[in-house]
């Protein structure tokens, strides 16, 4: 599989509604429910069901979920080094765990879902740059 590949899957969800916890192309899908899609469509089936989750299960739990499930299952490469196809996870204030992931679909873009929106491409600007914390390679991508 190609970074190619990951950003086309990816870009195959846009337009999809914002559904909390959900993950069905077309029909609705959060953060998380657009990264298993696509893990979905080139990795193979979840390794792992999702636990239901809150809106606010970050700040309510206080635990790194999202980062510790990435490291189970995704490989974890340098910030400074995702690009197209990586999935970068992001802490939306300073001192909460992270809570938003999206894929990164090229120099300055990605693929990402969120409340109020449906799945978009957008820049990746400073408020956004500034809240990447990890990034991740989905398993058997080739450089």
């Amino acid at each position: 599989m190609t970074r190619a590949d990951v950003v086309a899957a990816a870009r195959g969800w846009i337009g999809t509604p914002y559904r909390h916890q959900a993950s069905l192309k077309g029909a609705g899908c959060d953060c998380l429910g657009l990264v298993r899609g696509v893990w979905r469509d080139l990795v193979g089936p979840e390794p792992e069901a999702a636990p239901a989750y809150s809106p606010d299960w970050a700040e309510a739990l206080g635990e790194e979920t999202l980062l510790d499930a990435a490291r189970r299952h995704l490989i974890e490469i340098p910030v400074g080094a995702a690009g197209a196809g990586d999935v970068l996870l992001f802490r939306m204030a300073a001192g909460v765990p992270a809570k938003h992931c999206g894929i990164a679909t090229g120099e300055g873009t990605l693929v990402h879902a969120y409340w109020g929106r449906s799945a978009v491409e957008t820049r990746l600007v400073p408020w956004w740059q500034r809240r990447v914390v990890a990034a991740f390679r989905f398993p058997g991508v080739e450089d």
